[in-house]
């Protein structure tokens, strides 16, 4: 789609918002949904929607709404969205462990396959497999691009290990900056930094509330 780089960032951003209940609405035997019934379940605005949905196309018809199944296909051909990513884990310490028990990315992407760990030995209870990381090369899943990474050291070797290894998607919840090539893309997961901007800007609310109340 030509115009597809054009789209507004934060309409990116709401694209696997609707994504997610359209294919929660399809596992619910639900084929068609009128803008201001999907606009209630994910709570977003209508008129939100159908701009949103406007970037992709002429995907419904007034006064008859949105096909289900058409917009999952539209969705997966133009984000190049893999509902059955397979998915590994790096590291399985109490954050991994966490993400591990989680693991409910249904009705978005995948799910995570396994987790690989320097002590596997050590790590009970997981509802994956969790190999050593000396086996990557022997247990990482075919076709698996993507790893979330949950390790406090050793990570830019952990990381050069990776790539090398075919990995070229990473989702990072370490602290420490680490460098990869261009073409590996890496979101960087900063709980701290999200801490941070919400104290500011609860400040910045307080501090306003203030100058209304003594005005």
């Amino acid at each position: 789609m030509e115009n597809f780089k054009q789209v507004p960032k934060a309409t990116l951003h709401r694209y696997p918002i609707y994504l997610k209940a359209l294919r929660k609405l399809k596992s619910e035997g639900i084929e068609r949904v009128m803008s201001r019934e999907l606009a209630e379940y994910v709570a977003i605005e209508s008129t939100t929607i159908r701009r949103d949905f406007s970037f992709l196309g002429n995907l419904g018809k007034q006064g008859y709404g949105y096909n289900v199944n058409d917009l999952i296909r539209v969705f997966s051909e133009q984000l190049g969205m893999n509902f059955d990513e397979k998915i590994i884990l790096i590291g399985c310490g109490n954050l991994g462990k966490a993400l591990l028990n989680y693991n409910q990315w249904n009705h978005v992407v995948g799910e995570i396959v396994c987790a690989f760990d320097l002590a596997p030995e050590k790590v009970t209870g997981t509802s994956v497999p969790v190999y050593s990381m000396d086996e990557f090369a022997l247990r990482k899943p075919e076709g698996c691009r993507i790893a979330i990474l949950c390790i406090s050291k050793d990570i830019q070797k952990t990381v050069d290990f990776l790539v090398d290894n075919g990995i070229f998607g990473i989702v990072s919840f370490a602290s420490e900056h680490f460098t990869v090539p261009e073409h590996i893309i890496v979101k960087q997961i900063d709980v701290v930094s999200s801490i941070q901007e919400l104290v500011f800007e609860a400040n910045s609310v307080s501090e306003n509330e203030g100058v209304k109340s003594n005005a």
